[in-house]
Parts: C-alpha cells; sequence; structure tokens
C-alpha cells in the first residue's frame, strides 16, 4: 500500500474547507487542517461527522493564525499539497479595510512561503468572484480572463480576495521556485450545512426563511452548491492541466435575490411563507444602509448585473455542477434541520 499523500486545509472550520477535507478524506488522502485556535477542533470533527466521515485517523490539526507567520512552517510540514481557504470574511470581526487586506494578503505570503519551505507541489487558493467581477460593468458573462478593477466602489470584502489573489499570483512567478498553484472563484456558496457555524452567504436564506427580509435587494449573481466547490478544489489540487489557471465555480445563470426567494416559496411550502415577494427600490436599501453596517456591504452591487461561465473548469477538467436551485434548496432544507429557522 502507497503512503497516502497529505494536504493541509486552512481555515479548517470554515464551509468550504470542511467539504473540501469531506472530499480528500473520501478520496484516500491525509489532511491536516490549520485552525485559528485548537478549541474548534471538537466542532470540525462534528461537522464532517455530519457529512459522512466516520474515522478521523487520517485527520490531523495544527494551530495557525493569518495574522501571524509562526505556525505555518509546522503546519506545512511533511504536506505534498495545500489547500487555502482561510480569509477574513464579512461574518468575521473586521471592520475596516486593513482588518480584511492584511490578514488576506499576508496569510497567502505566510502560507506559500511555507509551503515552499516543505517542498510543497501545488497549493489551491480559494479566491472569490470578488476578485474577479468588480469595479467593472460587463454585458456578458465574466470570465477567468476578468479582474476586479480596484476603484472607490469596490467593498473591502471583495478588494481583499483581488489583493491577496494578485500577491499568490506574483509569488508563485517571483519566488516559486517550481511550486504550482490554481485558484478557485466561487460565486455566491450555497448546499447543505454541517453545523449551526456555517458560512455568510447562507445567511440570505436564514434572513428570507425567518421574515428578517421583508423585501429584496436588486442583487443579481451566479450560486453554486458547496460540494461542486469542494469537487473543483479537488481537480484544481490533481489535474495536470490545473496548474497556473484560474476556474470560476458557478452553477447556470446568475439569479436575483428574488428568484431565490421565489425558488423557497414555490418548494418549501409553508416553511417559505415568509420570504419576500417583491424588490426594494436602491433609495431605501441606501436609506437603511446608514443604520444598519451589514446592508451598508450591498449598497456597492445594488443593480449589478454579475453573470459568470464557468465553461473553462467544464472544459479543462470535467467539473460537472449541480443547478443553483437544488443547492439554495440544500442550504434551506439544512438550516430547517438544524433548527435554525
Amino acid at each position: 500500500m502507497e503512503k497516502k499523500e497529505t494536504v493541509l486545509v486552512t481555515g479548517g472550520s470554515g464551509f468550504i474547507a470542511c467539504y473540501c477535507m469531506i472530499t480528500l478524506l473520501n478520496n484516500g488522502y491525509k489532511v491536516k487542517a490549520a485552525l485559528r485556535s485548537l478549541k474548534k477542533t471538537e466542532l470540525v470533527k462534528e461537522m464532517l461527522k455530519e457529512g459522512g466521515i466516520t474515522s478521523f485517523e487520517d485527520v490531523s490539526f495544527t494551530e495557525a493564525d493569518l495574522q501571524n507567520e509562526a505556525g505555518w512552517d509546522n503546519a506545512a510540514e511533511g504536506c505534498r499539497y495545500v489547500i487555502h481557504t482561510a480569509s477574513p470574511t464579512p461574518n468575521t470581526d473586521a471592520k475596516t479595510e486593513d482588518d480584511f487586506v492584511v490578514p488576506a494578503k499576508n496569510g497567502v505570503l505566510f502560507v506559500l512561503r511555507a509551503a515552499k519551505k516543505a517542498g510543497v507541489k501545488r497549493v489551491v487558493l480559494t479566491s472569490a468572484f470578488g476578485a474577479v467581477s468588480y469595479g467593472t460593468l460587463k454585458d456578458t458573462p465574466y470570465t477567468e480572463e476578468d479582474w476586479t478593477i480596484i476603484n472607490d466602489t469596490v467593498a473591502p470584502y471583495q478588494r481583499s480576495k483581488t489583493i491577496s489573489e494578485r500577491a499568490a499570483w506574483d509569488f508563485i512567478q517571483n519566488e516559486g521556485d517550481g511550486m504550482e498553484l490554481s485558484v478557485v472563484n466561487p460565486t455566491t456558496v450555497m448546499g447543505p450545512v454541517l453545523s449551526t457555524d456555517y458560512a455568510h452567504s447562507i445567511q440570505i436564506i436564514k434572513q428570507m426563511l425567518n421574515g428578517e427580509m421583508k423585501g429584496c435587494p436588486k442583487l443579481i449573481t451566479g450560486y453554486v452548491d458547496v460540494r461542486d466547490v469542494a469537487d473543483l478544489h479537488f481537480r484544481a489540487l490533481t489535474m495536470p492541466e490545473a496548474n497556473g489557471q484560474r476556474f470560476i465555480a458557478v452553477a447556470g445563470e446568475a439569479l436575483s435575490m428574488l428568484e431565490v426567494a421565489k425558488i423557497l416559496r414555490k418548494n418549501l411550502g409553508p416553511v417559505a411563507c415568509k420570504a419576500p415577494e417583491k424588490e426594494l427600490p436602491n433609495w431605501m436599501i441606501r436609506v437603511l444602509s446608514v443604520f444598519n453596517p451589514k446592508i451598508k456591504m450591498i449598497v456597492p452591487h445594488l443593480g449589478l448585473v454579475k453573470k459568470a461561465s464557468s465553461e473553462k473548469a467544464k472544459k479543462l477538467l470535467g467539473w460537472n455542477p449541480g443547478s443553483a436551485e437544488d443547492a439554495i434548496l440544500a442550504a434551506a432544507k439544512s438550516l430547517i434541520k438544524f433548527n435554525q429557522i
């Protein structure tokens, strides 16, 4: 029996990270999960169990923080591959631009430097569609050739993903010494949650079903199932064709928030009776944003249509995602299961 290869997965308690670990374990790899605090070890094990993992003999945990380079050398030691999902997200304590950008960029560089020292073959970076489609307007779908143009309309989270992804490509080009890099740029990630600790993107569904969202802002973007995102990470990690490439993860056409609400109402019956039935005008969202920092974050995106193409991942890697509707409903049903609605 050949020795199993070990993959370091950073941000190990995250939504995408947990599904990446499940995919890796199901495909015969060992996983080393990097956590900001080892206090989250049991939570991660519970989430992996919820995702169908029954044995933890191929799972280990290590402590490492995006704010501190110490710990990353130890994390990368003995690993053949790295999936770097860790980055500040809108549901963290990050408030100012530096709270997003500095740890995102430094964290990428800490991980890449440690990976290079450890002799890692390939790193897969979880970037975001936010590094592709902001600061510009396009009628046609965005592709991997597009990059966010940083200007005053680009919010701190999208700015941080753009700057950190650029830093990763620059490192590979200038200091990589042959280490490989692939990047995955997911759109809005849905799919079944694994615990009551879940991604900020799922909050949309929770707010709709709980009646917190009385009307929908005019936001139109792509959606994708977290299980398909994990599958794309796995392909980006293991397939030779993926080296040096970015891949947008999106399932089908862009949907408005109102279309998402309609999917919930159509399929979930009385459970979705509080889901919004109307769109709110942009001026109203802008007024509300003065009093609510979470609403303020969406103001730059109002009225923009963010179409995306995943043709590259399909053609080059044979990726075949499920539908956005199924991903949205899976998220909703899992929230109901965990008594979040």
